[in-house]
């Protein structure tokens, strides 16, 4: 079961390794990208910032399929991009809570500050309002577990986007 989806450009860091892991209750923190997946570096040191939780980094597919032969399993999964999550959901990933973290700005790009956290391009935001829809309209932002949760939709809607 994925009790947690979270998107987070940074991936396993204090908030995540310490906060959103026991909140949680998860086996592990699972890290879904292509990219980071083949990425022999990111492989030895994002274990190393999960503060001795256990991690596993799959590509997409393979999630997909790590989730089919591990059904019981209670999974909380970081994707580094809005598209990871929209792709995992388009393959049939179930999720109860789906959660929007940080998306620092990246240079170059057209986009709008949504939160003191969050940058978002119109690209990234018709991704999460798919998002939304395939998660039955919900698609939240809480920075910590301790925080309020807000509604991603609404601050994208704010933010004019």
């Amino acid at each position: 079961m994925v009790k947690h989806l979270r998107i987070d450009n940074r991936l396993i860091h204090g908030q995540v390794a310490v906060n959103w892991k026991s909140h949680v209750n998860a086996d592990a923190i699972i890290v879904c990208n292509d990219q980071v997946a083949e990425d022999k570096i990111l492989r030895l040191t994002l274990p190393m910032a999960a503060a001795g939780s256990k991690v596993r980094i799959f590509k997409i597919d393979e999630l997909i399929a790590y989730d089919q032969e591990h059904p019981d399993e209670t999974k909380f999964i970081i994707c580094k991009l809005a598209s990871d999550a929209l792709e995992l959901l388009q393959k049939g990933l179930k999720v109860e809570e789906l959660n929007i973290g940080n998306q620092a700005p990246v240079q170059g790009t057209n986009y709008t500050m949504v939160t003191g956290q969050i940058a978002v391009t119109p690209e990234e935001a018709a991704d999460y309002r798919e998002l939304a829809r395939l998660n039955g309209g919900k698609l939240t932002s809480q920075l910590i577990p301790s925080y309020q949760k807000e509604d991603f939709l609404a601050l994208l809607e704010k933010a004019g986007l």
